[in-house]
């Protein structure tokens, strides 16, 4: 489970526990965190107490993006298609690789700054990766965006497009916390080729969105809600569409909180759960014994999300925590593989791959080490009145009786005779009794 960082208040990081700890996974950088320098950080080496549990999960596996993972001998036939991709995009504009290069430039500092750790590369070579890296995503979403959205085939045979292997490995990769490159230099690539495009350009958060969604699936009218947002890279671009428009009550919380139940704990205590479709997985709201969670399609795909979101929340100074505490949530329903059976089985999740047994062992990882603070958590509310309705004690006990004799029609069969008896022998009883004190003349 994972650590609450609220040094000045002791909350509560278990079910009725409690405790006071800080676990510094924020900043990796060699620079210091106190230095001004760092401030700007937005890309980020996963720190170790994260990367100890999947190491791969922050890092490529077929094309690296930025300087973390540039020049390893394993991508090497990859960079030989990145090299080839923004060939094809500058053929269909005036510009040059020296051209693009020149724009850049001046940007070169703050691109540094992004990074959390020094960047060894010389100027010509950091901004000519940039510039490669830059054209490949762009070259990427464009080829994409034709071939499918316009309904457009694309000539020729290429394999990053047409082998079904390779999509699902490239949309991982680029939304992966250490294969960024700032969002400032796409956008800026992206501006100088505009004239690539023969008809009214879609902006680069469209193209993006577009990308990624023969994935996720979500409704055009999700998706064109972001058509003009930006991130300070694709990974939290994503990251900020998927974070929920409600708003919290401004009503002052219990001086305790403190984690919930599991699930299968909440419906012996009377709470109900309904699956909801809903703009965002993390809209979960809670009402007269109702929880309302928003169905959750779990694949290879939003389990890598999940990882990757949850780590740039935690090393960004400036982030919000609302994947780290939606998790933490679903961490708490999910204890047992019993726990994700039941969501399951109420629709609530979805499940694409793996077993019960193996999402719940996901989401009891998930937050492990992580800072979360449950009075800044924005499910503080939902957790609160959750517990405040278990432990109204009739609730429970008219729910401990319910799913004891109503559990099947069965057990309701058996009630019925039960009580049917239990009358038939109290009438039985108050004959015998009447009987005695007044006897027949």
């Amino acid at each position: 489970m994972p650590r609450e960082s609220d040094s000045r208040h002791s909350e509560t990081a278990g079910r009725g526990s409690s405790s006071d700890h800080v676990i510094n996974v924020g900043m990796t950088d060699v620079r210091g965190p106190g230095s001004e320098e760092g401030i700007g950080f937005c890309i980020f080496k996963a720190p170790q107490s994260l990367s100890e549990i999947n190491l791969k999960a922050y890092q490529p596996n077929i094309v690296p993006i930025g300087p973390f993972h540039h020049g390893k001998l394993e991508f090497q036939k990859m960079e030989k298609h990145k090299r080839r991709f923004s060939t094809d995009l500058l053929n269909r504009t005036d510009q040059t690789i020296d051209k693009l290069a020149e724009s850049l430039k001046p940007m070169e500092e703050e691109i540094r700054r992004c990074y959390s750790e020094d960047i060894d590369f010389k100027s010509d070579e950091l901004i000519g990766m940039m510039v490669v890296d830059g054209c490949f995503i762009i070259e990427l979403f464009y080829k994409y965006y034709y071939r499918k959205s316009q309904g457009h085939t694309h000539p020729g045979h290429d394999p990053l497009l047409t082998e079904p292997w390779r999509l699902p490995f490239l949309m991982q990769d680029l939304a992966k916390l250490e294969n960024q490159i700032p969002w400032s230099v796409l956008k800026c690539l992206f501006d100088l080729t505009l004239k690539s495009w023969n008809e009214s350009p879609p902006s680069l958060s469209e193209l993006a969105l577009k990308f990624f969604n023969q994935i996720v699936h979500r409704e055009d009218d999700v998706l064109k809600k972001y058509f003009d947002r930006e991130g300070e890279h694709l990974l939290n671009f994503l990251r900020l569409t998927y974070i929920p428009d409600s708003q919290e009550t401004k009503r002052k919380s219990k001086d305790f909180l403190r984690l919930i139940q599991p699930a299968n704990k909440l419906h012996q205590a009377g709470i109900k759960f309904r699956p909801t479709h809903c703009e965002s997985f993390m809209d979960i709201k809670f009402s007269n014994g109702v929880l309302e969670i928003p169905v959750l399609k779990f694949d290879d795909f939003l389990s890598s999300l999940f990882l990757n979101f949850i780590a740039f929340e935690q090393c960004h100074r400036g982030s919000s925590k609302h994947v780290t505490d939606y998790a933490t949530f679903m961490a708490c329903l999910l204890n047992t593989p019993a726990d994700a059976e039941f969501l399951c089985n109420r629709k609530i999740i979805e499940r694409y791959f793996g077993t019960d047994e193996k999402i719940a062992h996901f989401f009891s990882n998930i937050g492990k080490d992580v800072v979360f603070n449950i009075r800044e958590t924005y499910l503080r509310h939902v957790f609160q009145d959750v517990n405040t309705y278990c432990e109204k004690d009739l609730c429970v006990y008219w729910a401990s009786f319910k799913n004891t004799y109503f559990k099947t029609r069965w057990y309701l069969i058996s009630a019925i005779v039960a009580f049917i008896l239990l009358g038939l022998s109290a009438i039985q009883s108050s004959y015998a009794v009447i009987s005695y004190y007044r006897p027949r003349s």
